[in-house]
């Protein structure tokens, strides 16, 4: 099952997104991440959806933020995260995740959606054509970081 997350979920979505941080070598800290989540949701400042097992469990989950493009004059979606606890991957979770996002899309009458990925993530590269994303080569991705004080 897939719901939205609210503030009642806060405690084990903040397990998942540890975990989440943790798959991308950060070091845990559930403080950290349940005060970025509180602040998320409370500013409604991303949609978060959950995945759930037969039993309830939290089993992953997607988060996006809303942006917008210039040239066609319509909000979009950065998929920002997306993670299944690795006991669950290859039942469908992450499919279901990504429709729903779709769906919040549709919902929002947003132009697409947008995600970056790493060249490495072999099951994303393989998951995210097979739900319908195509690999953009038309453009370059450029980051710029602050330095620490």
């Amino acid at each position: 099952m897939i719901k939205q997350a609210t503030l009642h979920d806060i405690d084990k979505l903040t397990t998942l997104f540890d975990a989440y941080r943790q798959f991308y070598h950060k070091q845990s800290d559930l403080d950290a991440a349940k005060d970025f989540l509180e602040a998320r949701i409370e500013n409604n400042e991303s949609v978060i959806y959950i995945a759930t097992n037969e039993l309830d469990h939290f089993v992953g989950f997607v988060q996006l933020y809303p942006s917008f493009s210039s040239t066609r004059l319509k909000r979009f979606w950065v998929l920002n995260d997306l993670f299944v606890c690795k006991e669950f991957r290859g039942n469908g979770y992450s499919r279901e995740l990504i429709e729903h996002a779709k769906q919040l899309c549709h919902a929002t009458d947003a132009c697409g959606m947008l995600l970056e990925t790493s060249v490495m993530n072999e099951i994303g590269n393989n998951l995210y054509p097979s739900s319908g994303f195509q690999l953009r080569n038309d453009a370059n991705f450029y980051e710029w970081e602050t330095q620490p004080n």
